[in-house]
């Protein structure tokens, strides 16, 4: 949802230490917070985070590595444009990610002298890592406040470098190196991080008995602590590979391209999804295009050769799954295949996830130009090609392998020379829904293989690509015509991202399904605040999918097993959509929400088909928020982020919209005597809304204090879909007002803080009555994404004072960027 839990202060702290690990400063201009290279759903979904290409280590939306590395021979020199190498690590004491242990541990105080190696634990408990409160992750059961564990080791060689503290701890820690204190903090992580204390572990580190010694504080939520040492493993081969120099970056709708020089050499490499919402079977199939293109620039003729390495990481939720990699060639494609050994699908579910099911392929041209091989953790792909020692390989079993592609370009002159490789995910099964488990829309009946998508894929390469081109174009110009320059810079951002949090599968009744994920919230399945703001880019380009993400919604009420008045919040925690999960209902909120983007596919579509197919439905919510919308009770809604309110003035001016809207779909469908009654219901609580929320030169936040203001971005569907319910007076005075309290980077969503959804400030710009004013609302917005220091795929929920991400990442919620977009089109 849109909002937070109290409970999930640990999660916003956690986002805030991730987006630190991410942040890394580059020599160059920030055009987006992160880059979109390879984005198809939730989980194949491959970004950098870095303004130039080659300066991280290409990741997963969640910010777990993915590396996608590239790098261009030019004649005898090595040169690498795409990604950056892993820190690879041995371990010296495992984890237990990696190796099981026992440990001796207490949950009472112990002596002051407990972290010494001649402390005496006899009177201690035995115990494997990880402690955990939760039964499904843990080996030892720490239900307590405080644990304390004593880890007791051998040492043959302590005259070791490069050494880093491996730790996953929740909450407060203090860790000691036979009896000294080597790292202490408050906070806590939900992954392990690998920590730089190589001095104070080799200041510490002795030969023969050594001892870890840890104290863990749970001070709210959930409880975990596993450790251990490593060392990380420097490459020799580094040294060979120069930086190609980036020169240029470009973000369009459906493509990243970047411009490179590699010594006499400018190569351009373009990362292509193509995202076109016309075609649902297009923008099903899970595959991205990557190409190469190569010309001389100093007037000489070059001998160019690409590599191109990508880990099986991929394919896992952890870096120390196994997996299986092997050859899967076809007649036109060289393909290499990975996934895990396990497949355990669909048995994962929540936010902070990667897939561990179904296969990861990287294909080329099957001809005599391609090499492919695939190399374990321990043999690097990068050094066959530096050392020239590639060589054709079958099954691998490991974890982190290296699937490496070589296309030989030839000789490159001043006529240049393109390549591409495709890059796909076979997910077998997407989603569960309601106990049936769905194949991705592309494999609907079951009747194609991934093979067959990759074989199309190829060739259909130029028609797609050249499809891309003019539908970002067109898409662009749009943008620039509706908002200006940064309005369509920020809409190009938003596009992929949008899509790539969906799941596209057809349910058992023959009906499209368009499933979100809640990212970086709380993981939920096809929540019904997130579809309502995304839904106006899907009602600009394809009312169906917006179709998509109400479909299951109606079918959890009309099958009877959600048995409100109002709509259900969710079907579940992705990928599982069986019913809601979330443990609180929003009953305004949803109805309105549902209401609302129902009306607006009547309204895109030029008639009420849709509506009338949920006619019933539609009555009992509508019903409900004639009698509890006007003035809202105190409930959740999704603007909750800094506490529930009662009598919330925005939360009312979204059931009166809601209202108004029934009355339009009524009349479509030639209902005149029930459009009269709800439009004139819908004017007359308009009149009370006004006379309530009024604070003189603005609307207040809740009816009960006229020292607030909110932005009132519910009133812009009442512009879009011409209800004419609220007078233009009520949008004037608020623009006027919001004008005032900007900051530098927007508008804030109320005046209980500075932060703000920027989802929203875009429907609140298009309010506006000029082009002009909306602008003003918009440049603060792009600033943010060309300024933010939190270097992940945009963040909806942001600080307006120091445009850092304060939660929520890669949400589909952009979508409703396009606000402005639709009302051009439906009004214009």
């Amino acid at each position: 949802m849109t909002h937070v839990f109290f409970p999930a202060i640990k999660r916003a702290r956690f986002l805030l230490f991730a987006a630190a690990l991410l942040s890394v400063k580059v020599n160059a201009q920030q055009i987006a917070p992160s880059y979109p290279l390879i984005t198809h759903d939730t989980y194949f979904s491959i970004w950098s985070a870095t303004d130039k290409l080659n300066a991280s280590v290409t990741k997963h939306w969640t910010g777990a590595n993915q590396s996608l590395i590239g790098i261009i021979k030019v004649d005898n020199q090595y040169y690498r444009f795409l990604g950056k190498q892993a820190d690879a690590y041995k371990s010296i004491l495992p984890a237990a990610d990696e190796s099981n242990y026992t440990v001796k541990y207490t949950e009472q105080q112990p002596d002051n002298n407990w972290t010494s190696v001649k402390y005496n634990d006899n009177g201690w408990k035995s115990g494997a890592a990880p402690f955990s409160d939760n039964q499904s992750e843990a080996k030892t059961l720490w239900a307590s406040k405080d644990i304390w564990m004593r880890r007791v080791f051998e040492i043959t060689n302590p005259n070791l470098d490069n050494l880093l503290l491996k730790i996953y701890y929740d909450d407060n820690v203090e860790v000691y190196l036979n009896g000294q204190d080597i790292y202490h903090t408050t906070g806590w992580t939900n992954k392990f991080v690998f920590l730089d204390l190589n001095n104070a572990i080799k200041k510490n580190l002795k030969k023969g008995k050594n001892v870890l010694a840890i104290h863990c504080a749970n001070t709210a939520g959930g409880a975990y602590l596993d450790a251990g040492i490593v060392q990380k493993i420097i490459s020799a081969d580094k040294k060979k590979i120069r930086l190609a120099s980036q020169k240029a970056v470009c973000l369009t709708a459906t493509q990243t391209k970047y411009d490179f020089t590699a010594g006499g050499v400018d190569l351009q490499v373009k990362f292509i999804s193509p995202l076109l919402l016309s075609d649902l079977n297009l923008v099903s199939r899970p595959v991205s295009y990557v190409t190469f293109n190569a010309t001389s620039n100093d007037g000489k003729t070059h001998d160019v050769q690409v590599y191109f390495g990508a880990s099986s990481d991929v394919a896992v939720n952890t870096s120390k799954q196994e997996v299986a990699a092997s050859v899967a060639n076809t007649s036109n494609l060289k393909l290499l295949k990975t996934g895990t050994t396990s497949q355990p699908v669909l048995q994962k579910k929540g936010d902070d996830l990667r897939i561990d099911w179904g296969y990861f392929y990287v294909g080329a041209p099957n001809d005599n130009t391609t090499q492919q091989f695939i190399t374990s953790s321990e043999t690097s792909g990068i050094a066959a090609f530096l050392n020239n020692k590639v060589q054709s390989t079958g099954s691998v079993k490991g974890n982190s392998l290296e699937l490496n592609t070589v296309l030989n370009l030839g000789k490159v002159s001043s006529s240049s020379k393109e390549k591409f490789i495709e890059l796909g995910y076979d997910e077998q099964y997407m989603v569960q829904y309601f106990h049936h488990n769905l194949r991705p829309w592309w494999n609907k009946d079951g009747n194609s293989s991934i093979e067959q998508q990759l074989e199309t894929a190829y060739n259909d390469y130029n028609s797609v690509v050249e499809k891309c081109n003019a539908f970002d174009k067109q898409m662009y110009q749009e943008a620039v015509a509706a908002g200006g320059e940064d309005y369509a810079k920020l809409c190009d951002l938003a596009y992929r991202q949008s899509v790539a949090a969906h799941a596209l599968v057809q349910s058992p009744k023959g009906e499209i399904l368009f499933l979100s994920k809640e990212n970086f919230s709380n993981g939920s399945i096809n929540t019904v605040d997130i579809t309502y703001p995304s839904a106006p880019m899907y009602l600009m380009y394809n009312p169906d999918l917006l179709k998509g993400m109400l479909n299951g919604i109606y079918e959890y009420s009309e099958s009877g097993k959600w048995q409100k008045p109002f709509p259900a919040h969710d079907l579940g925690t992705y990928p599982l959509a069986n019913g809601q999960t979330y443990g609180e209902d929003m009953p305004v909120e949803e109805a309105g929400n549902v209401v609302i983007a129902t009306a607006a596919i009547a309204k895109a579509e030029g008639n009420a088909n849709y509506a009338k197919q949920h006619w019933k439905e539609l009555s009992i919510w509508v019903d409900y928020l004639s009698k509890a919308g006007l003035d809202p009770t105190n409930q959740l809604c999704t603007d909750d982020f800094a506490g529930h309110l009662a009598r919330n003035a925005n939360l009312s001016v979204k059931a009166i919209v809601a209202i108004g809207a029934y009355g339009m779909m009524a009349d479509m469908l030639g209902q005149k005597d029930t459009a009269e009654k709800y439009i004139a219901m819908a004017k007359d609580f308009a009149q009370k809304w006004m006379q309530l929320a009024d604070a003189g030169d603005h609307y207040a936040l809740t009816f009960n204090d006229k020292n607030t203001w909110s932005q009132k971005y519910n009133l812009v569907w009442d512009k879009v879909l011409h209800l004419n319910i609220f007078p233009q007076s009520v949008y004037e005075k608020e623009v006027k007002y919001y004008l005032t309290k900007q900051n530098k980077y927007g508008l804030p969503l109320d005046s209980r803080k500075t932060y703000t959804k920027s989802d929203w400030i875009m429907w609140t710009a298009t309010l506006a009555n000029d082009k002009a004013t909306f602008e003003k609302f918009v440049t603060p917005v792009y600033k943010y994404a060309t300024e933010t220091p939190t270097r992940v795929p945009l963040s909806d929920w942001h600080e307006t004072t120091d445009g850092k991400q304060v939660g929520f990442q890669a949400r589909s919620v952009v979508g409703g960027y396009f606000m402005k977009m639709l009302d051009e089109k439906l009004n214009k």
